[in-house]
């Protein structure tokens, strides 16, 4: 099953923006991965995202507008908010802010919780598709839930197939990570999810960035249960060293020998490469011809601290309670 893929053009854009309004799905790039999405003020579609995705109503989704002023509208800007939207929108930094009572949004996309997560894509199709649709729209990763995110138009297709009414197809995502997360609704900003726009630049804004601790059990954003973006291979981090029937993501000039099948995330160390060619990579070596997939140590700042997020939950498996 290929799913109704199509180049995303001015006549297939206008044609999906038709389309959200109906309260259908449509997956579409922006510069993190491609999205699925659905009109966030109809509670039947949002209802079908997570239809499709399999995804558990307590895991809210991130809905996308073109910018700050069409934020607005939906959520409680303080200077704060403000100074992040215009520092880094459009771009990959999602907000979570106090949704306002007249907001007119779907309360599922919120998984009840009293706050929205906001986002304004940089990618040009997806500005375009917004200001087409009119309307804001609640787009989580167009894969099934906890699963390997996708970032070419053939991965949906593949995950999704006709549960989506069409694919624009604009190529490649350039970033390859999902965004950034930062919740701005308590005193100190808290990043929830580590993505393209990083810690370091965050702290140079707002100063102090708090995380999430073991406490916090509700996920206030997605992409931040345990097991996520996770391949049907098992996954082993900081191999240094190859396992019987292992293959291999390797990060740098060399590569451990012995592995069945390697592939480089960058041969030459750099994190942004290594980010755009994740996701990609994991989908290409999860074959049941390996035994599962390896990766080399990946180092722990900028961009190398959402790769790491990512793989350790890609690694994570839950415990066997039998055991």
């Amino acid at each position: 099953m290929t799913g109704n893929i199509v180049p995303a053009t001015s006549e297939t854009i206008a044609q999906a923006a038709r389309l959200l309004r109906e309260g259908r799905l449509v997956a579409f790039p922006t510069e993190t991965v491609y999205g699925l999405g659905g009109d966030a003020t109809s509670e039947t579609a949002v209802a079908r995202i997570f239809a499709a995705k399999g995804r558990p109503r307590f895991n809210p989704l991130i809905v996308h507008i073109p910018g700050l002023a069409e934020a607005e509208p939906f959520a409680e800007f303080d200077a704060r908010a403000r100074e992040a939207a215009q520092r880094f929108w459009p771009g990959p930094l999602t907000l979570v802010l106090r949704r306002r009572t007249d907001a007119g949004l779907s309360l599922l996309a919120s998984a009840g919780l009293e706050t929205v997560a906001l986002r304004a894509p940089a990618h040009p199709l997806a500005q375009q598709l917004l200001r087409e649709a009119g309307r804001p729209v609640a787009a989580p990763s167009a894969n099934r839930s906890g699963r390997v995110s996708p970032t070419m138009a053939a991965h949906v297709a593949a995950e999704l197939g006709t549960e989506v009414s069409l694919v624009l197809d604009g190529g490649a995502c350039p970033v390859g990570l999902e965004s950034t997360i930062l919740d701005l609704t308590g005193r100190v900003p808290m990043l929830l999810r580590p993505g393209a726009v990083t810690r370091e630049e965050l702290v140079t804004v707002f100063g102090e960035i708090v995380s999430p601790t073991a406490s916090d059990h509700v996920p206030r954003a997605p992409g931040s249960l345990p097991s996520h973006y996770a391949p049907s291979r098992p996954v082993r981090l900081d191999a240094r060293e190859a396992r019987p029937g292992e293959a291999l993501l390797a990060f740098g000039a060399e590569a451990p020998a012995g592995f069945a099948e390697v592939i480089f995330l960058s041969r030459t160390g750099d994190l942004a490469e290594a980010a755009a060619n994740l996701f990609a990579s994991l989908r290409r070596l999860d074959r049941p011809d390996f035994s599962g997939i390896a990766v080399m140590p990946i180092p722990e700042h900028g961009l190398g601290l959402a790769i790491n997020d990512r793989l350790r939950r890609a690694a994570f498996r839950e415990p066997d309670a039998n055991a």
